[in-house]
Parts: C-alpha cells; structure tokens; sequence
C-alpha cells in the first residue's frame, strides 16, 4: 500500500521530503507532482523499476524516459551537450520542457532508447520536486502519468491513490496540478525539432503547434 504525503506546495516540509527521498532510494516508485502534470520517479539505479514504470504505463522499451536535473550543469553530465544547445537550453530552464539529446556513458544503457541512445532531460520548476533532487543529489528517472488508453495524465492524488495505492510506494500531494504534459523539443539534429507541443512555450524555439 502506498504512503501518502501532503506537502507544502512552495515549502515542503523537510522531514517529509528526507521521507521522499528515502523510499527511493529503497526502490521505490513515486507518483509527484510537477510543473506540468503529474509523473512516476524513481532513481536511475534500480532496473526492476523501469519494468514496473513500463507496466503502469503501457509503453515497451522504446519509450523515451525523462531524466530530471537539478541544474544545467547536471544535463551536461548525463547529455551531449554543444554551445547552440546550451543556449537554448539555458534560455528555457527551469520550465515546462523534455529536451530529447544523446544519452552519455553515465547512463545505464537501459534508460537509453534502445537504437538512438537518446534520452528526455528537463530541469523542472517545481519546488516540491527541486527539494527532491537537491536531497537525493541525483536526477530522477521519470514519465509522465499517463494511463494506457487515456488521453490526458492523472491529475487528483486521491484517484492516483485510488487506482495505483498498489503499484507504488509513495504519492505526493501538494496542490493543484495542471493535465498538460511538457513540450517536448528534439535537438539531437541541430535544429529544434517538435515531438509534442505541450505547456512549455513554443516560441523560443521558432516553432508552433500543428
């Protein structure tokens, strides 16, 4: 049965947040909120919880996951990274945006996808899951909550709670969160390319939505 914290939604509490912290570095898997909508966690380390991730969602192992940083500095330690892209990114983070890049060897070969060795990296804006990161001192290997054969991502704790109380170990509830997922933007060709138009501005990018 999962725990269940409620947090602070701009000063979670730190005793709650070392909780947080703890289950997942006991393998455990998370439902939190973010800057767009809500999204599993779990630490990069642990195999078993990719499997699990992959089972909730419905997605087979071509499915991009998204690394969370901290920082940009800590995008450059897990993605190539050139100077056009830096910029960019640099422009646009912390905020609502999954940037697909070249995965490096600091990453397990299994969050990579399988043909492109590409990853999903993103610096959220959330201060909930900014005092995650910055206790567990790691990124965190996360997709969005999106059920199989759903449209939009679950949005209220307490029907997460009602529906995945046996798949994970922890949900966090800290106000409300928005249904929109990120906008996901493809640099792994030179020029941005859209793979989702999301909550993320386009216009940074010079693209639009279809």
């Amino acid at each position: 049965m999962a725990q269940y914290f409620s947090l602070h939604p701009e000063h979670p509490q730190p005793r709650l947040i070392r909780q947080a912290a703890e289950i997942m570095r006991g393998g455990g898997l998370v439902a939190l909120p973010t800057d767009s909508a809500y999204a599993l966690a779990a630490l990069t380390g642990d195999a078993s919880v990719l499997a699990r991730i992959r089972q909730i969602r419905g997605v087979d192992e071509r499915h991009h996951f998204t690394l969370m940083c901290r920082d940009l500095s800590e995008i450059a330690t897990y993605a190539r990274v050139d100077n056009a892209q830096y910029r960019l990114l640099k422009a646009t983070t912390p905020g609502a945006y999954t940037f697909i890049l070249e995965g490096t060897k600091e990453l397990p070969r299994r969050v990579l996808h399988p043909k492109r060795k590409t990853i999903g990296l993103r610096v959220p804006d959330h201060p909930v899951v900014s005092a995650l990161l910055e206790e567990l001192n790691e990124p965190m290997l996360t997709s969005t909550l999106l059920l199989p054969d759903e449209d939009l991502p679950l949005t209220d704790p307490e029907e997460i709670r009602d529906r995945l109380e046996k798949q994970v170990e922890l949900i966090i509830e800290a106000g409300y969160c928005g249904p929109e997922a990120t906008s996901v933007i493809d640099l792994t060709s030179g020029a941005p390319e859209l793979v989702r138009a999301g909550r993320g501005d386009l216009a940074p990018f010079g693209l639009e939505a279809d």
